[in-house]
């Protein structure tokens, strides 16, 4: 069995923490689209976090509206997972937007379409 080692269980947990804080504690009323935390990479010294972020929308304009509330409450969620998380130090959150679950949705309806295409020849 592989072992896990101490910085995988905290980005783990600091994945579930800040989905928490975002969609639970902030009261951000520009955060209006469906979102999900992907993934989190904190550094080895834990001073510095990325934060992946899927936002679900059909429009581009939420979308974007969305994730810029949310990296304007950096601070704010940063606080906030101090207040949850027993490490000594908790890194500094950059957010990057995720968009494999899009990229994966258009792969896979190409494929579709490549398929149904063979089927009729």
């Amino acid at each position: 069995m592989a072992k896990i080692n101490r910085n995988d269980r905290l980005n783990g947990e600091f994945q579930k923490e800040i989905y928490e804080i975002i969609s639970r504690k902030l009261k951000n009323p520009l955060i209006t689209e469906m979102f999900s935390v992907m993934r989190v990479d904190a550094s080895k010294d834990l001073s510095h976090a990325k934060v992946f972020i899927s936002i679900y929308s059909t429009s581009e304009e939420k979308k974007k509206t969305t994730f810029e509330a949310i990296c304007q409450d950096a601070k704010k969620i940063r606080y906030e997972l101090a207040k949850v998380i027993r490490a000594r130090t908790v890194p500094e959150l950059h957010f990057f937007l995720d968009d494999s679950m899009e990229y994966a949705g258009k792969m896979d309806k190409l494929f579709k379409t490549i398929s149904e295409g063979e089927k009729r020849d």
